[in-house]
């Protein structure tokens, strides 16, 4: 099973957003659009993982707080500075959530 976490991007939310509306007009079923939802779940994945190839470095002045639950990374970051290449963003605070990329089902 794909990870779930691009559900709360504005794409999965907007797709939520149509997907309820479909079911309440009729015109889907609820399991069609269960069935829809972990689709999306398991293309996002695959095509981040496929066609990201950007690279960025970050340091952080202090680590807030972690946590580490179900395989997932849960890390907040305060003073931040992210680099790629030539690029530099300074920024008070990050939340980053990180996943086992190989534990997912990508076939």
């Amino acid at each position: 099973m794909s990870y779930q976490l691009y559900r709360n991007t504005t794409l999965g939310n907007t797709l939520q957003e149509s997907l309820d509306e479909l079911i309440q007009y009729g015109q889907i079923t609820p399991a069609l659009a269960f069935k829809v939802l972990l689709q999306f779940d398991k293309s996002i994945n695959i095509a981040l993982n496929q066609r990201v190839k950007a690279r960025v470095t970050f340091k952080a002045g202090k680590l807030n707080t972690y946590r580490f639950c179900d395989n997932v990374w849960t890390l907040m970051l305060n003073d931040v500075e992210f680099r790629e290449v030539h690029e530099f963003v300074k920024v008070d605070k990050v939340k980053i959530v990180a996943c086992d990329g190989k534990s997912g089902d990508f076939n």
